[in-house]
C-alpha cells in the first residue's frame, strides 16, 4: 500500500515538473521516461491523434538503448496509422477505453482488436505486456494513446524472465489506476504545450506568407538537429543533466524562431527567385537584428535565447559572419572595421547557441529543395560541411554532428516538406 502511495506522490511531483517544460516533443519524451519509471516497464510510446489518423512519433525501449554503445540513440521511424477498431492502438482511441493485455500473442480470438508483430520483427524485440491507455483532454476528447509496455516487475513466482528471455511480469489492476491518473496529467500539460507550439508556429506561418523557404517542416528539422547537436555537446562539457534538459526545451522553440525577422523584410526580396544584388543582400541581414528586437522586452529565458540565436545565427567561427558588434535598436555598429562595417564575431564570441543553429540551418538550407536550386545530393552536403569546419562552422561542432548523423537522418525522414 506504501508503495502505491509512493507511486501517486511521483505523479503529482511530476505533474509540477512537467508544467515547467514548454516544448511539445521534449514533453513527450519526458512523458514516456516517467511513465516507465513509475510502472516498472521496459518500453513505451505515444501516438498522437490527427483527424483519422495515430502518428507514432515518440518511443522508448530500455532494453534495446542499453545494448547501443554510450552516447548512441535508438533510431525509430515515424509513421501514421489509420485509427480501427482492428489495431490496439486505434480501438482504445476509439473507445476511449484502458486495455490491459497481459501477453500480446495470446488476444482471445473473439477479441476485436488483433497485434501486429511487425515493429518486433524488425527490432528483434519481443512485446508481452500492454497497458494501453487513452490521453484526453478536458472536454473528453482523444489527444492520443500511451502505450506502456513489458512490466519488468516478477511474476507470481519471482521469475522476471522466461526461459526465452522474455519479459514475465504483466500490469496488474493497481497499475491500471495509477497510468489513468498519469494519462490525466499527461493530457492535461500535452494540451498546453500543443497551444504554445501552435502559437510558435503561427509565427512561423507568418514568416512564410513572407518568405516560402520558413516552412514548419524546415524549422521542426533545423530545431531538432539542434537539441541534439547541443545534448552531445554539453555531455561533452559535462554540463548537469538538468540544466541540459531545461536549456534544450528553451532551445528548440527559440531555434525555430531563428529567422522570424524575415517579417521585416520587403517581400520583393525575400521572394526573389535568384541571387541577391549586394544591396539586396545588405537588407537581407537585417533580418537578423529585426528578429532580435522582437524579444527586446525579455522577460524569461526564452526571450534571452531567441534574441541570441536571432541575432547570431549567421555569425561565422573566422569572423566572415554578420551582424557583428551592432546596437540591436539601431542596427548601427559598435564597433567598426578598416571599411565602416561592423566587427564581426568570430569563434567563441559566437554564442553557442547561435553558433549550433548555424549549422543546423546550413544543413537542411542545402539538404532542401528551393524556388531557386534543387536540394544538394546528401555526399555533396557532408562534403561542405566537413570543408566548412574552422570557417563557417565550430570544428568541435562538425565533429559532434558526424557522430549524430543516423539521429540527423531519422529527423529529417520524421519532418518531410509536403508537397
Amino acid at each position: 500500500m506504501r508503495e502505491e502511495e509512493n507511486k501517486f506522490d511521483d505523479i503529482i511531483r511530476l505533474s509540477s515538473e512537467l508544467n515547467t517544460v514548454q516544448d511539445l516533443d521534449i514533453l513527450l519524451d519526458k512523458i514516456l521516461a516517467e511513465a516507465r519509471r513509475i510502472l516498472n516497464a521496459d518500453a513505451a510510446s505515444i501516438q498522437i491523434k490527427d483527424g483519422d489518423e495515430l502518428i507514432f512519433s515518440h518511443v522508448q525501449t530500455e532494453s534495446l538503448q542499453k545494448k547501443l554503445p554510450p552516447g548512441q540513440k535508438l533510431i525509430y521511424t515515424t509513421f501514421r496509422t489509420t485509427i480501427s477498431k482492428s489495431s490496439i492502438s486505434g480501438y482504445v482511441a476509439l473507445t476511449g477505453e484502458i486495455l490491459n493485455i497481459h501477453d500480446a500473442y495470446a488476444i482471445p480470438k473473439n477479441a476485436p482488436y488483433r497485434f501486429d508483430p511487425t515493429n518486433d520483427n524488425k527490432s528483434d524485440y519481443v512485446t508481452k505486456s500492454m497497458l494501453t491507455v487513452p490521453l484526453k483532454n478536458n472536454r473528453n476528447e482523444i489527444l492520443g494513446v500511451m502505450q506502456i509496455i513489458n512490466s519488468k516487475n516478477p511474476d507470481r513466482d519471482g521469475r522476471s524472465f522466461d526461459r526465452d528471455g522474455c519479459f514475465c511480469g504483466i500490469f496488474e489492476e493497481h497499475d491500471e489506476m495509477i497510468a489513468l491518473h498519469f494519462a490525466s496529467i499527461a493530457s492535461m500539460i500535452l494540451q498546453r504545450a500543443q497551444m504554445t507550439r501552435a502559437l510558435i508556429l503561427r509565427m512561423i506561418n507568418m514568416a512564410e506568407l513572407r518568405d516560402p523557404k520558413e516552412t514548419g517542416p524546415h524549422v521542426n528539422r533545423v530545431a531538432s538537429y539542434s537539441v541534439e547537436l547541443y545534448e552531445r555537446w554539453a555531455a561533452r562539457k559535462k554540463i548537469p543533466r538538468e540544466e541540459i534538459d531545461r536549456k534544450k526545451d528553451i532551445l528548440r522553440m527559440a531555434a525555430m524562431l531563428h529567422d522570424v525577422g524575415k517579417v521585416a523584410v520587403s517581400d520583393l526580396i525575400l521572394k526573389k527567385p535568384a541571387r541577391f544584388t549586394p544591396e539586396e543582400f545588405e537588407i537581407m541581414k537585417t533580418h537578423t537584428f529585426q528578429g532580435a528586437r522582437l524579444f527586446k522586452l525579455r522577460q524569461s529565458e526564452f526571450d534571452e535565447m531567441s534574441a541570441e540565436v536571432a541575432l547570431t545565427h549567421h555569425e561565422n567561427w573566422d569572423g566572415t559572419g554578420y551582424p557583428g558588434r551592432i546596437d540591436v535598436d539601431t542596427g548601427e555598429p559598435i564597433e567598426r572595421d578598416a571599411s565602416g562595417k561592423a566587427v564581426p564575431l568570430r569563434g567563441e564570441e559566437i554564442p553557442i547557441f547561435g553558433r549550433i543553429v548555424s549549422l543546423a540551418d546550413v544543413f537542411d538550407a542545402l539538404s532542401s529543395k528551393r524556388v531557386y536550386k534543387d536540394a544538394w545530393e546528401p555526399e555533396s552536403v557532408l562534403k561542405e560541411i566537413k570543408e566548412m569546419s574552422g570557417k563557417k562552422f565550430d570544428p568541435e561542432l562538425v565533429d559532434i554532428f558526424f557522430e549524430s548523423l543516423d539521429v540527423i537522418r531519422n529527423i529529417a525522414i520524421r519532418y518531410q516538406d509536403v508537397d
